[in-house]
C-alpha cells in the first residue's frame, strides 16, 4: 500500500509536467503563428510599397519620354527650317551670279545690235571687223571674269581628259609623240568644270 500510495505522486507529476510542456507548446505555436501573420502584413506592406515605387518610376520614365519627343520633334522642325533657308539662300546666290554674267553678255550683245545696224554702203570691211573682234574680247573677258577658262594646249602632250584628237600629224622625232600640233577649237573650263574639250591635231612618231 505504501508503495503504491507513494507512486501516485509520481504520476501525477508527470502529468503536470506534460501539460506544461503542452502548454508552452501551445504558446509556442500561438506565437508562431502570429509572428507569421505580422511578417505577412509586413510583406504586403513592402509589396505595396514596392508596386506604388514602380509606378512612379514608370510614371517618371513616361515623362522622360513623353520630354524627349517633344524636344526631337523640336529639332527636326527647326532643321527642317534651316534647311529651308539654306536652299533658298544658294538660290538667291546662283540666281544673282547668273543674273551677273548674263548681264555682261547682255551689254555684248547691245554691241553687236550696233554692228548689224551699220549702213554697208558706208561701212568699210575692216571698220566692221574691226568692230567684231572687240565684241569677241569684250565676251571673252565677261566670260572670264564669271570663272571660264580657255585651254589652248599647243605643242603640250595630249591628254584626253581635256582634249579631243580630231586628226593625226606626223611628228619630226621621237620626242614630239602624241603631242598637241595644232589647235582646231579651243576648250573651256568654267570654274573647274570641263565645258569643252580641246580638239586638237596629235602628231604621231612612226
Amino acid at each position: 500500500m505504501t508503495d503504491v500510495a507513494e507512486g501516485y505522486p509520481e504520476e501525477g507529476g508527470r502529468d503536470v509536467q506534460s501539460a506544461s510542456r503542452d502548454s508552452v507548446s501551445e504558446g509556442d505555436s500561438l506565437a508562431g503563428s502570429l509572428k507569421g501573420k505580422v511578417d505577412i502584413e509586413e510583406g504586403s506592406e513592402q509589396e505595396l510599397r514596392s508596386d506604388s515605387g514602380d509606378a512612379a518610376e514608370v510614371a517618371n520614365l513616361r515623362r522622360e519620354l513623353l520630354d524627349g519627343n517633344d524636344r526631337h520633334l523640336r529639332l527636326a522642325a527647326e532643321f527642317d527650317n534651316y534647311r529651308r533657308r539654306v536652299q533658298a539662300q544658294l538660290g538667291d546666290s546662283a540666281a544673282r551670279a547668273q543674273a551677273e554674267v548674263v548681264g555682261r553678255i547682255v551689254e555684248v550683245l547691245d554691241d553687236l545690235r550696233r554692228v548689224t545696224m551699220l549702213d554697208p554702203a558706208s561701212a568699210s570691211v575692216e571698220s566692221v571687223m574691226e568692230g567684231v573682234t572687240l565684241l569677241e574680247r569684250k565676251l571673252l573677258q565677261a566670260l572670264t571674269d564669271a570663272g571660264l577658262d580657255e585651254l589652248d594646249p599647243a605643242g603640250e602632250p595630249f591628254d584626253p581628259n581635256t582634249m579631243e584628237a580630231l586628226a593625226r600629224a606626223p611628228a619630226k622625232s621621237e620626242a614630239e609623240d602624241d603631242t598637241v600640233a595644232q589647235v582646231l577649237q579651243p576648250g573651256f573650263r568654267f570654274r573647274g568644270h570641263l565645258v569643252r574639250p580641246a580638239r586638237v591635231t596629235v602628231r604621231k612618231y612612226d
